[in-house]
């Protein structure tokens, strides 16, 4: 496959330029920066058909081993590396009429994504061997890289660790209760340090339950006008505060000084504060990395796009959980994610059935659909408001995201995975047809600019705009 006269997009040099990219058996060969007509010349003879060599001696016979329509032209197209998403519910097994691995890959797809990592609440959940070789196995057959993470927690019922080494062994990326907050404190250390010996991120969701009577709502304009109570923003503060506090007790235990951090390491446990919302728990993760604790941070498209009034105006569309906050909360998210104090945008992909979420706002569950519009909603949210540049977005969207999991691809350089990402960064589309199974959305009739062209993982086109 040839990509030609695309812009490229570098999060790691932070830069920009049109290139042309030879890839072969999955890897990326070849990429020529276009700097002057010679290396024009030169990468227009990998297109011509009696051409059978290049002068660094690659060999190249067209006609055999290149059909024309693996010459993708990229004129006026960003090139990035694959997007990545560290958080998506796929329902399966369990809940097949939601979503399922195969469907769900689909919506990764369409928006751009070579990688997900599956979250574990599953049914059953992926806190043994079977279920993780299940998930992985049928992920194998997506044409993506379907990871998982595995449970914390037995059931995840919070009283007994998993067996993480084998489960790591198996296969898991990392290890999370994503969609129940870890009450016990022990449990909670006893899970940092052996995510710390087995050196994975330990994601948490942190809402603490004993301070929330309706989830999925804010405690504020939108409570009242529900008029229920919520959720309020002391459930996620407090448990933003409780582990960071613990993370920093454990680093202590393990003989770690965290003045170390002066010298750029960070220590401890690699933990991850899943789906961030609110002011006060940005600022808290913002002084953690200070201190010089291993912490990491992920904002989703809806919390750094929406507010609480988006949840009265969409009803259960805009219902999840944590909830849609203030617009000092949405503003805070976006100044995390431009300062770096949030590492990681990544979906909360969460489908549920039009039944369940026609039903009354207190019964219906929590979470949207996030996969297809969370590229443009970035690109629209972040970088055309002047927040963050392409390789910022890119950064946090993909190269960020393999780097903290240690997943393939995140960046597109020469003997790499050629997992790539094409889109059109100012070209319009209407939200309405999705590939996902579900179209719980608050973004359906939403025009949005970044139209995603191929998506492109291991060397081959599983997505292509028709």
């Amino acid at each position: 496959m040839i990509i030609k006269n695309g812009t490229v997009i570098d999060p790691v040099e932070k830069r920009m330029y049109n290139a042309d990219i030879l890839i072969r058996q999955g890897k990326v060969e070849r990429i020529v920066e276009k700097k002057d007509s010679g290396v024009v010349d030169e990468v227009d003879s990998w297109l011509k058909p009696d051409a059978s060599s290049k002068n660094d001696g690659v060999k190249i016979d067209l006609e055999k081993e290149f059909p024309r329509e693996m010459l993708i032209d990229a004129t006026g197209l960003f090139v990035s590396p694959g997007l990545i998403d560290t958080h998506v519910h796929f329902r399966d097994p369990g809940f097949p009429d939601k979503e399922d691995i195969y469907t769900g890959a689909e919506a990764a797809k369409k928006g751009g994504y070579t990688g997900v990592v599956m979250m574990a609440n599953t049914k059953p959940r992926i806190d043994n061997p079977d279920v993780l070789k299940y998930v992985l196995d049928r992920g194998k057959n997506t044409g993506i890289r379907v990871y998982a993470c595995a449970n914390i927690t037995m059931k995840m019922e919070g009283k007994e660790l998993t067996d993480m080494p084998s489960l790591k062994t198996l296969g898991a990326v990392g290890f999370t209760d994503d969609g129940i907050p870890l009450v016990d404190k022990g449990i909670v250390k006893s899970a940092m340090k052996e995510a710390c010996a087995l050196n994975v991120p330990i994601s948490f969701h942190e809402e603490n339950p004993e301070l929330i009577c309706e989830n999925g709502i804010n405690a504020g304009v939108a409570s009242t006008y529900y008029k229920i109570a919520g959720s309020p923003r002391e459930a996620e503060i407090s448990m933003i505060e409780r582990d960071i506090e613990l993370a920093r007790i454990v680093t202590s235990e393990m003989g770690m000084d965290v003045r170390d951090a002066l010298y750029g390491h960070l220590l401890g446990p690699c933990f991850v504060i899943q789906h961030i919302s609110t002011e006060e728990g940005v600022m808290l993760v913002r002084n953690a990395k200070k201190l010089g604790l291993n912490i990491h941070a992920e904002a989703t498209p809806h919390h750094f796009s929406l507010t609480e009034m988006d949840a009265i105006k969409y009803g259960a569309n805009a219902k999840m959980n944590p909830p849609l906050r203030t617009e000092s909360d949405r503003e805070a998210i976006i100044e995390g994610i431009k300062d770096g104090t949030i590492d990681i945008i990544a979906t909360d992909h969460a489908p549920h059935t039009q039944n369940e979420k026609e039903l009354p706002i207190t019964e219906a569950p929590s979470g949207i659909i996030g996969l297809e519009t969370a590229l443009s909603l970035g690109i629209q949210n972040l970088v055309n408001r002047g927040f963050l540049t392409y390789p910022e977005l890119i950064d946090r969207m993909s190269t960020a995201p393999a780097a903290l999991y240690g997943l393939q691809g995140g960046v597109i350089k020469e003997g790499g995975v050629a997992d790539i990402t094409i889109f059109a960064p100012n070209e319009i589309w209407e939200v309405k047809e999705f590939a996902s199974k579900a179209s719980n959305s608050p973004f359906i009739g939403r025009r949005l600019p970044g139209v995603v062209k191929y998506t492109i993982c291991d060397g081959k086109i599983v997505y292509m705009e028709r």
